[in-house]
């Protein structure tokens, strides 16, 4: 039997995402090593391997929230990730404020086609 990953996430920002994630009752957190949310077969929400949130947003919405929060580009793997953004630690403190993009996230990944 494998031994089970280890996540290096800091439990500060775990308990905080799900914090967020709670907000929600339709969604569930997935990931042990990589904690994320989906929906229809594309995430919309995780915490990156450099133990940032990020939040995939519509373009308004991702120019809009990069604008007022300063974030920079969300890189993965060496790729840039053009629909996502950052959330900084100190909004990712304030549930309240931060729910509304988490939602706006959710709608509009439901916008995107289904993956199979």
């Amino acid at each position: 039997m494998a031994a089970k990953k280890e996540s290096n996430i800091p439990a500060e920002i775990l308990a905080l995402y799900d914090k967020l994630v709670a907000t929600n009752l339709a969604v569930e957190r997935k990931g042990a090593t990589v904690p994320y949310t989906s929906l229809n077969g594309h995430m919309f929400s995780y915490i990156n391997t450099d133990g940032s949130v990020v939040l995939r947003l519509s373009k308004e919405d991702h120019d809009a929230f990069v604008e007022k929060y300063k974030t920079g580009p969300v890189m993965s793997y060496g790729a840039l990730k053009k629909d996502w953004v950052n959330v900084p630690d100190d909004l990712l403190k304030k549930t309240k404020e931060i729910k509304k993009y988490f939602e706006k996230s959710l709608e509009y990944t439901g916008s995107l086609k289904p993956k199979k």
